[in-house]
């Protein structure tokens, strides 16, 4: 299982898995508790159950370059254009904007 924590701004927000099944988005519940809490993006608004799909969500597939700095991307760390979710978590530490998406590496987070 590949997992991610997403920060908003410098605060963890929740957890981005993908497994056989698919992927799940958790919020965290202390960040859902925050009087600054807010929702990563308008598809995905702040509640407790957890997002679940067989596809990347839209908002962080769009997180991924494109064109030629995708290009580089996979050439430099031998990622398929296809592992949308590889592409994320090498690409996506210090996006543009207030979203950052962290790998995980061997830590189990629970409930995902």
């Amino acid at each position: 299982m590949k997992q991610a924590e997403v920060y908003v701004g410098k605060s963890l927000a929740g957890v981005l898995a993908e497994d056989d099944m698919g992927y799940e988005f958790r919020y965290d519940s202390e960040y859902l508790q925050s009087d600054k809490a807010e929702a990563v993006s308008l598809t995905m608004p702040l509640r407790e159950k957890p997002y679940r799909d067989k596809v990347l969500f839209p908002f962080f597939d769009g997180l991924i370059p494109e064109g030629w700095l995708l290009d580089i991307a996979e050439q430099s760390w031998k990622i398929s254009a296809r592992d949308r979710f590889s592409l994320l978590l090498a690409c996506c530490k210090d996006c543009i904007g207030n979203i950052s998406v962290i790998p995980l590496e061997g830590k189990e987070v629970e409930n995902v």
